[in-house]
């Protein structure tokens, strides 16, 4: 009995590490692991514990298995915006069952800004706008940095610690968020967004340029935000009318 229970023990901490490995990075998607007998040398155990770990991992979605060619990283699903209608970055966590986390860069007032940001806004000669910067996570992974250009008559007595969590519930108790459109595009990541987002230079990014309005048509914020492209897809819905 005591065996089974060293064994048990044994294969689960194999499932939980090869799992972390995964979440950290080591084993990327559609990876090979290392062979059985590998593994069960760097873990110390049978090559029965490994196999009982990896059919773990597979129950779990996160492994696939070839015959005769080894294990396999599953491909992660991407997180997909749009999937539920209009949704903040922290709703559309939680819809997946992950846990969000913003980290605030800056929030500032803009001195001068630029035509593309008034026009977006609908600014007047005599208002305010601030630029909002944060960094947004599932599960402690990096997945986007937002740049937000935001009216003051919304975040008026608010500080940069206001904004941990989500702007949508921060907003909503001022205004009442309708709509939102979106144009997005591909770039190639810049040193500053690698760094943040855990992209190797020379990959593409989603560049996504947001305009949300209230329920009367009033631009409540301009968002210029950058998607990792390995991990995020937008849907839309496209209505043909008059044919």
């Amino acid at each position: 009995m005591e065996e089974k229970k060293t064994t048990k023990a044994k294969f689960d901490y194999v499932s939980a590490e090869i799992e972390k490995r995964i979440h950290d990075g080591i084993y990327v998607s559609s990876q090979k692991l290392p062979s059985e007998y590998d593994l069960a040398k760097e873990f110390d155990c049978s090559r029965l514990t490994i196999r009982k770990a990896i059919d773990d991992l597979i129950s779990k979605n996160i492994l696939v298995k070839q015959r005769g060619k080894g294990s396999y990283v599953m491909s992660q699903p991407k997180i997909q915006s749009g999937r539920a209608g209009l949704q903040g970055f922290t709703e559309a966590a939680k819809a997946y069952g992950k846990t969000s986390r913003t980290e605030v860069i800056s929030f500032e007032k803009v001195v001068e800004p630029t035509e593309e940001i008034v026009t977006a806004l609908q600014l007047g000669s005599d208002q305010t706008v601030y630029e909002l910067v944060r960094r947004r996570l599932l599960d402690e992974e990096p997945m986007t940095v937002e740049k937000i250009y935001i009216s003051e008559e919304y975040v008026q007595g608010l500080v940069k610690e206001d904004f941990n969590g989500s702007l949508f519930k921060l907003l909503e108790k001022k205004t009442t968020i309708a709509y939102s459109h979106q144009e997005v595009e591909a770039i190639l990541v810049t040193p500053e967004l690698s760094k943040l987002l855990a992209v190797p230079m020379g990959n593409p990014l989603l560049q996504v340029h947001s305009m949300t309005y209230s329920l009367d048509a009033t631009p409540i914020f301009y968002d210029i935000s950058h998607y990792r492209s390995d991990r995020y897809v937008f849907k839309t819905t496209l209505t043909r009318y008059g044919q």
